[in-house]
């Protein structure tokens, strides 16, 4: 049964995305496609881009973006634990602790 479902899912995707099927007359037809290129290296005519620019200090920016916000969140996170305390909505008990 499962097999039954599996091949007719598998005949739906080969019908809908234009993929030959196992009688197809034309199986070589989605080879003779070009293939794409990367545009990222080389432009159409198959010149050799020039290197990308680099980003000076990119680990230190990064550091003076990521390290106060991480501080922040801390602050918010302390905040809010001690807001759900205060209000008895979560309080950790002693008794987890002892084994």
């Amino acid at each position: 049964m499962a097999v039954s479902v599996l091949r007719l899912s598998l005949r739906h995707i080969a019908r809908n995305y234009g993929l030959p099927g196992r009688n197809s007359a034309s199986k070589t037809s989605y080879l003779n496609r070009t293939t794409p290129s990367r545009s990222a290296v080389s432009t159409s005519s198959g010149a050799i881009l020039p290197k990308p620019d680099k980003t000076p200090f990119g680990l230190i920016r990064m550091t003076v973006v990521v390290v106060p916000f991480l501080y922040v969140g801390t602050l918010i996170s302390k905040n809010f634990a001690a807001l759900l305390e205060e209000h008895d909505i979560f309080v950790p008990e002693d008794d987890d602790d002892d084994d």
